[in-house]
This record gives C-alpha cells, sequence and structure tokens, in this order.
C-alpha cells in the first residue's frame, strides 16, 4: 500500500505583502482589499535571488530521510503546475537529481493536471513501486518533488482567486510504509472548463466547489470513511473563502480544516499539500490511526479536482 514516507518543505524567508505586489500584478485597491479582507490573502513568499533549482534543492537536502537510502530511490517525480519553468537546455530536475546522487533514478515531470498534478504523482509512485521488485531491507522508493517561481504574470497570480507563493516540497514515498497509508484517491478531469481555450471562468467559478464536494466523496467512500471520520483535512491553499463556502456545502466544520498556511504563505502551487503536512506534523494535529483527507485542485486547458485518504 502506498505511503509517505517522509515529508520536508522550503519556503524562502522574505515575505512579501500582497500590497507591495499591486503595481506589478496591475492590481486596483478594490482587487487587493478583496485578497486581504475577503480571501484571507495577505502575504507570499518571494526571493528572486533564488533560482528554481534552488529551491528543489533545499527542499531535497532537508529531507533527512532520505540520506543513506539514495541508492534505493528508483523514480523521481517532478510535479508541477506549468508545463515548461525553465529555458532550454535548463534542466533543474535532473540538476537535483545529480546533486543528491540519484543519477541512477528514472526522473520524468507530471505537470498534466496543473495544481493538482502533487496527487497524481503521488498515485502513479506508488503504482510504479508495486511493480517493482522488493527485498526485506531493500524496498524501492519514490521521491517526489514540487516547486516553482512565479516567474511570470500568470505564475503569480489567479485574478479575483490567489496569489501563489514560491516554494518546494521533497516526498518520499514507499510500496509498504509503516504510517500515512494512502487508504484512495479520487479524480476528476473536466475538459469543459477550459478558460483558456474560451470557456466562461464564471461557469467554472459556479461548478468549482460542487465539483470537489463530489470528489471528496468519492475518495471517503472509496476509503470506507466518512467526513466524521476524518481527523483532518489538509486543503489547496487556493482562498480562505472557497474552503468556508465548501465546508458550509458538505457539513464539514472550518475547524477540521488546517487554514494558517493560506493566510502566511499563501498558494504553493503544487506544494500546498506538503506543506499543510508538515505543518500537521510539527503541530502534532495527527495521531496513530488519524484518517485524514487532502484535496487540490488544478485549472488550465481543463480542470481537475482530487482528493485523497490517508491514515497517518
Amino acid at each position: 500500500m502506498t505511503a509517505i514516507d517522509a515529508v520536508s518543505v522550503f519556503l524562502p524567508r522574505r515575505r512579501v505583502p500582497i500590497e507591495s505586489l499591486a503595481g506589478a500584478l496591475r492590481l486596483s485597491e478594490m482587487q487587493v482589499r478583496l485578497f486581504r479582507r475577503f480571501h484571507g490573502l495577505t502575504e507570499v513568499r518571494r526571493d528572486p535571488e533564488l533560482s528554481l533549482t534552488d529551491l528543489l534543492r533545499h527542499a531535497a537536502t532537508g529531507l533527512t530521510a532520505l540520506r543513506g537510502r539514495e541508492h534505493r530511490v528508483r523514480f523521481v517525480l517532478y510535479a508541477r503546475a506549468f508545463p515548461v519553468v525553465a529555458p532550454y537546455p535548463v534542466n533543474p530536475l535532473h540538476d537535483v537529481c545529480r546533486a543528491l546522487g540519484l543519477g541512477h533514478a528514472l526522473a520524468f515531470t507530471v505537470t498534466q493536471q496543473s495544481c493538482a498534478s502533487a496527487l497524481t504523482a503521488i498515485d502513479v509512485a506508488g503504482r510504479l513501486l508495486a511493480a517493482e521488485p522488493h527485498r526485506p531491507g531493500h524496498e524501492p522508493l519514490a521521491l517526489i518533488l514540487t516547486g516553482e517561481k512565479a516567474f511570470t504574470r500568470d505564475a503569480q497570480f489567479i485574478p479575483e482567486t490567489s496569489v501563489f507563493s514560491e516554494g518546494a516540497s521533497a516526498c518520499l514515498v514507499s510500496a509498504h510504509g509503516p504510517r500515512d497509508r494512502l487508504l484512495s484517491y479520487a479524480c476528476a478531469q473536466r475538459g469543459e472548463f477550459d478558460v483558456a481555450g474560451g470557456e466562461s471562468p464564471a461557469r467554472f467559478q459556479r461548478e468549482y466547489r460542487p465539483a470537489l464536494a463530489a470528489v471528496i466523496d468519492r475518495a471517503l467512500a472509496e476509503a470506507g470513511t466518512t467526513l466524521a471520520d476524518l481527523r483532518l483535512v489538509l486543503p489547496h491553499n487556493v482562498n480562505l473563502m472557497t474552503w468556508k463556502r465548501l465546508c458550509k456545502l458538505i457539513g464539514l466544520p472550518l475547524d477540521r480544516v488546517l487554514l494558517e498556511n493560506i493566510t502566511e504563505t499563501g498558494h504553493v502551487f503544487c506544494a500546498d499539500a506538503f506543506a499543510n503536512y508538515r505543518t500537521a506534523r510539527d503541530r502534532d494535529l495527527l495521531a496513530p490511526g488519524d484518517r485524514y483527507l487532502v484535496a487540490a485542485v488544478g485549472a488550465g486547458d481543463g480542470a481537475t479536482f482530487a482528493a485523497m485518504v490517508f491514515e497517518h
């Protein structure tokens, strides 16, 4: 059974207030007020002196569980929201693999589901590991990396919805780990929400919460779990209002959702799930046997709604 062995997260120290982004993003005073007061987005993490390779390397070197086990890593998956993040021939993924001593591993990128690609990467990693030979003490591992730079206007904010932070995460995955075992994965890909292709954003916003609620319901059913059984929900950090309204729709107490990172970091692309997991562990919010749900939505050429249920 797919399991998360360890997670490391790196966020730049430099904090940038939302107001200071108004000029570069051409935001009106009303739009800034909407982000801060309505959506609960007050600041993001940005550091122009750190490259994408720096972000990924910092996250990976913080993963102490990887040290001494590099030879067991068969796969390195880089989950990201944007198909292109560096000019050819620069390849941050391969640069980081070489720096970590993982040149032997099969390394590839998962981008097709935008900000929901991290959950796809966990599912793919588990499937790949299940097909690998297993020997006691030499079980194969997979490393999942996430991290992006806010390098264009489109990569800095979603109009009327969210603001992106820079950051990265590293997650070590095994096929038979003792904790944080994956119980279910539900995913719905909705090609009709192709806003980039001319589809109305209003329709996407209108159906966003019901679509995510349906995927959450499927994940819970497949795990044999109910909302009442969940100790915690780890959200994608799109904004506070989305989660307040979703919780009202599905009848989930808001205090069961870990929301503090939305205000403190904003939306960290595909790293939200891992950043929130790390916060939950650091604050001892999960006890052995607790079940928790991770949710993510990716939007671009269509939309992906995804949810996973884990047992700690």
